[in-house]
């Protein structure tokens, strides 16, 4: 299962929401199938619908 604060603990030279996207997003097409998001993201700009912005970037695997 892949969690938002391993992700996040992993790549702590991220410094803003839409890297963390694209992170999720490629996570997910190398075969990642559970994400739970287990934190709140606190980067700049984070927006106010993060969770409905991570999931779609986790279930867009093409």
């Amino acid at each position: 299962m892949l969690s938002l604060s391993e992700v996040m603990l992993q790549n702590y030279d991220m410094e803003s929401f839409s890297e963390l996207e694209k992170m999720i997003s490629e996570k997910a097409k190398a075969g990642e199938i559970h994400f739970q998001m287990d934190v709140k993201p606190t980067y700049r700009d984070t927006p106010d619908d993060w969770e409905d912005k991570l999931e779609s970037a986790f279930n867009t695997r093409s």
